[in-house]
């Protein structure tokens, strides 16, 4: 790192020390955040000008390099910050910036910054996922609105969110699939907009189901060309990929698993001390320590101006497979307490809870969650596919 970047760092981790408790618990025990704790979080950032920190300046951004987006996602994972919502920030921010119009980043830029509007993604469907080109929610033209009907699924806090990003088909006879799709921009508030939670296996309910019947949206919320708006999910896709791999988390989750493991007998000693799990730790660090190599490898060509292309793929799988290799060794260090306690004595809530329960009710979150990293933003298969055709030439 550059002496900027160190000082940059100082700077971080002594601002992170001064984050309210209740809020770095909740995180470090994996318990879910609402709209409050993000805006809490958020405003924070905004205070110190963080908040949308890789945003250029013009936008009201910091201009950080790659190298200062790295050391902020690293250091706030370990210091057991919230993330920054990703879908307005990371997502729906560099696309407008990139093909939005000047009335549309006037307009909807300040007010991401300043919290008046939540977005989530509309863009997997249930038939339309890993392929998520074969999408059917239809966009019809009528004068100068769009008439949209159709489903969104997964949707990741749509049940806090008041505005979407969609992509929907606006010409249904187009000659490939990723053809006549267009990027939207969609009040949720609108008539005709339903939103229904999806329970998980943790028992949150992150997820959603998003129903359009009838829905009118102004044109003007169309985002670059009609019918080309597989270039602008390709863009946002390559930004979310990369963010998936999440080293910063990996690193947090991986001296959690220490912890936990320290903490559990063995025949000789510790956990630590069984061969069996030194072995699968070692190996897992060591891969840990691989992504993290070509991780700054991209990140040094992204400073010299080139643009991710393949390697968000491959980061992506990677670094998925390693937080669940990660997670799996916390399940395994949890030991008997990664059976199904009760929710209160798993959250310490009375005298039923066993020593280390919170933490072990953490754990358990993280394994449990962690198995939809190989899925979601494009699923490993599909990856391994642009890999193979990318890079190998198959």
């Amino acid at each position: 790192m550059s002496p900027e970047d160190r000082a940059f760092q100082d700077e971080l981790r002594a601002f992170l020390k001064t984050l309210p408790k209740t809020l770095t618990e909740k995180v470090r025990l994996a318990r879910s955040l609402d709209r409050a704790d993000y805006a809490l979080w958020h405003g924070l950032l905004q205070e110190r000008g963080w908040f949308a920190g890789p945003w250029p300046r013009e936008f009201g951004g910091a201009g950080w390099t790659p190298m200062q987006r790295h050391i902020f996602d690293t250091e706030t994972a370990l210091a057991h910050a919230p993330r920054v919502l990703p879908f307005g920030i990371t997502m729906l921010g560099p696309v407008l910036q990139k093909f939005g119009t000047r009335a549309q980043q006037d307009h909807y830029l300040p007010r991401i910054l300043d919290q008046t509007d939540w977005w989530c993604q509309g863009y997997s469907e249930p038939g339309a996922g890993s392929d998520l080109a074969s999408l059917k929610t239809r966009a019809e033209r009528v004068g100068d609105e769009y008439i949209v009907n159709g489903q969104k699924t997964w949707t990741t806090l749509a049940h806090q969110s008041n505005w979407i990003f969609c992509l929907v088909r606006t010409d249904p006879a187009a000659a490939r699939p990723q053809e006549g799709i267009s990027f939207l921009l969609i009040d949720m508030a609108s008539p005709g907009v339903t939103v229904r939670p999806i329970v998980l296996l943790d028992g949150s309910c992150e997820v959603n189901e998003v129903f359009f019947d009838d829905v009118r949206v102004p044109a003007g919320n169309l985002v670059g060309v009609e019918n080309q708006g597989w270039t602008c999910a390709k863009y946002l896709l390559t930004h979310e990929r990369t963010g998936i791999t999440g080293i910063g988390f990996a690193m947090a989750a991986l001296d959690a698993v220490r912890r936990m493991a320290a903490g559990q007998p063995a025949a000789r000693g510790s956990l630590l001390d069984s061969p069996a799990f030194a072995l699968r730790l070692a190996r897992t660090e060591i891969d840990l320590m691989a992504l993290r190599t070509m991780n700054l490898g991209m990140l040094e060509r992204a400073a010299a101006g080139q643009a991710p292309g393949v390697e968000s793929s491959m980061l992506k799988v990677k670094g998925t497979l390693v937080r669940q290799a990660i997670s799996d060794l916390m399940r395994r260090a949890i030991g008997p307490l990664a059976m199904a306690f009760p929710s209160e004595a798993l959250e310490g809530a009375n005298d039923m809870a066993p020593p280390g329960a919170p933490e072990a009710a953490a754990g358990l979150r993280l394994y449990l969650n962690t198995r939809k990293l190989s899925i979601y933003g494009g699923s490993n298969e599909i990856q391994r596919g642009i890999i193979a055709k990318t890079r190998l030439g198959l």
